[in-house]
């Protein structure tokens, strides 16, 4: 039986991965994995994190099953993160592996709603959207988002399309620091879709992956806050991977936002059956530490403090590169890396420029020129701005 499998197509960034890896020449540089790495190249364990552990470690006296949605305190302790006004009649939730883990579930979990949906989805985004709806079945159509000429948001055309969503239809949208272009909506524009949202009936699912990574704890959760405070239903799947950097331990929920009572305790039914039919009880041990964190008031203000280092150092980069840029180029095209956030920018050169950086610079990144600004340093900016110079970007 075995035997009559199909070989799968290998994931592109984990192909780069050990691409990279086999390359012998110094100073290669890996812009490709979406992972935040320090300036010595580490991604390091946060201060926070260890003293959580600690804490865990010393208090916890069981190993035996958390429930199929998760522990209460984690579930609560995120929708305040993520909402920070939580409307607890109307809210649903569940623990999840990792914030892909919550994208699949909220998938299925509309499907289950709606058999005959679309999903709304931007051009580009993250690969393993697109791949988890091929696998599922799930019929999507992409909505035109990422002007190759500004680097910037072709809001226009964006709104033009979303607005051919139907009722019962999702609309998959980026919370912040989209991925993989780096290029963001105003809050006057997320009005707008709103808007659109609201009379089309189309259901929002809200992508939120990068909290505290672009302009800060609450002002990257400000669209997400607008859509379910605007909106009558709304999904939403967050991940603690990069903004507590806990990768590993696979942390995410799912939230759901219903219209009324009655339709949360139908959303909350279903999406526990879903973690129950999918893996059964969801992982503990990374939610148990964000809720350690976020529960205790020092160690909230430390890890806060460590997440704002963090940003601050990928925007010092962003203007770093920006900077060598204008220098090397006697031009302002390359300014939009200022303006992008997150840990990610896509630099609009062909397969062949990025091809060329790579054999003659050893720098590496996504075919499609997005590159992970986390993975530079300071001495690594000028030798990737030359790069790009020279590829002829």
């Amino acid at each position: 039986m075995l035997s009559n499998l199909k070989p799968q197509a290998a994931d592109k960034i984990l192909m780069l991965i050990e691409e990279y890896k086999a390359d012998t020449r110094q100073g290669k540089v890996d812009l490709g994995v979406g992972v935040y790495k320090d300036p010595q190249g580490v991604t390091p364990v946060m201060r926070a994190v260890k003293a959580a552990e600690s804490r865990i470690w010393e208090t916890q006296t069981t190993k035996t099953y958390t429930g199929l949605a998760g522990e209460p305190e984690y579930r609560a302790a995120m929708a305040r993160l993520v909402l920070d006004e939580v409307p607890t009649d109307r809210l649903a939730s569940v623990a999840t592996v990792g914030g892909t883990g919550a994208v699949r579930q909220a998938l299925e979990l509309a499907r289950m709603a709606n058999p005959d949906l679309t999903v709304h989805v931007s051009d580009p985004t993250w690969p393993n959207h697109l791949s988890i709806m091929k696998f599922m079945g799930l019929p999507f159509v992409e909505y035109r988002y990422f002007d190759n000429d500004s680097r910037g948001v072709d809001f226009d055309a964006m709104k033009e399309d979303i607005a051919r969503a139907k009722k019962g239809d999702v609309v998959l949208l980026h919370g912040c620091c989209h991925n993989p272009t780096g290029a963001n909506l105003t809050m006057d524009q997320w009005a707008e879709v709103v808007a659109i949202l609201e009379k089309t009936g189309a259901i929002p699912l809200i992508d939120l992956a990068y909290q505290g990574f672009g302009d800060g704890l609450d002002a990257d959760a400000q669209a997400t806050r607008l859509v379910a405070r605007s909106l009558p239903e709304v999904l939403i799947a967050a991940s603690c991977s990069k903004n507590f950097g806990i990768y590993r331990e696979r942390t995410g929920i799912l939230m759901a936002l219903a219209e009324n009572g009655a339709a949360r305790d139908l959303a909350q039914g279903s999406m526990a059956y879903l973690n129950r039919q999918t893996y059964s009880f969801p992982p503990d041990h990374g939610a148990r530490i964000v809720s350690t964190i976020l529960d205790d008031q020092a160690l909230r203000a430390d890890w806060q403090a460590e997440l704002e280092e963090v940003r601050n150092t990928m925007l010092g980069l962003r203007d770093q590169l920006a900077s060598e840029l204008r220098d090397l180029s006697g031009s302002d095209r390359f300014d939009f890396i200022a303006r992008h956030r997150g840990m990610f920018s896509r630099l609009g050169a062909s397969q062949e420029q990025v091809e060329t950086m790579k054999r003659e610079a050893g720098i590496y990144m996504v075919g499609d020129s997005r590159l992970n600004i986390a993975g530079l340093n300071s001495d690594t900016v000028p030798v990737l701005a030359r790069a790009i110079i020279d590829a002829g970007v």
